[in-house]
């Protein structure tokens, strides 16, 4: 896959996805101002399932992000490679949401996509690795997603008791249903605060 020329269909327009995603993160923008701008891509035109995976890919990054957290074992999103963890987030969002793709597509494209273009001879394995146990959890009935949201909330909760301690010990404890307003997420060179909408609004 050294050629562009040997890209086509859908790998093509998972390729474009994660060129939209990867620009968009190193500016600090979202795919939406990407596109609405100038934008490059190794070959085009822009596919539109290209642009549908990018587009939806950015706009659920925050909940994405806390399953591949969960996933990673020992490695936060901000320590991959901005290739390896666009490219997990575009399979992620493809198994997650995109209803006529089988799992096992998505892990393979997302498998020699990194093979291509991964930060090292061993990001398809990682991706691999990471992607497979979502799509274990999944298969054995688990909602990935909700159980991300009660990840985040659990720790959330921790934090907030290392940082003022129990209720019952501390004259000040927060009020209840006191959490941190936002997760701060450290891409490349630049900060962005991104919690997932559900922790924002405390539901």
């Amino acid at each position: 896959m050294s050629s562009s020329s040997r890209i086509v269909g859908r790998t093509l327009a998972r390729c474009q996805a994660l060129q939209l995603l990867f620009q968009a993160e190193a500016c600090g923008r979202s795919v939406a101002d990407v596109l609405a701008g100038d934008y490059v891509l190794s070959e085009g035109p822009l596919d539109e399932y290209g642009e549908r995976l990018a587009r939806g890919t950015d706009e659920h990054r925050a909940e994405l992000d806390h399953v591949l957290s969960g996933a990673a074992r020992n490695w936060s999103i901000s320590r991959m490679s901005a290739t390896d963890r666009n490219l997990l987030r575009v399979a992620l969002y493809e198994i997650l949401f995109e209803d006529d793709v089988d799992k096992a597509v998505s892990i393979d494209e997302c498998v020699e996509l990194a093979k291509a273009f991964g930060s090292s001879d061993e990001s398809s394995r990682f991706v691999n690795g990471v992607l497979g146990r979502v799509a274990a959890d999944i298969d054995n009935g688990v909602d990935v997603i909700e159980a991300a949201r009660k990840n985040y909330e659990d720790s959330a909760a921790e934090l907030a008791s290392a940082a003022y301690g129990d209720e019952d010990d501390c004259e000040y404890a927060p009020e209840e249903g006191f959490a941190p307003e936002h997760e701060d997420f450290c891409y490349g060179d630049y900060e962005t605060s991104d919690a997932p909408e559900w922790a924002r609004e405390g539901e």
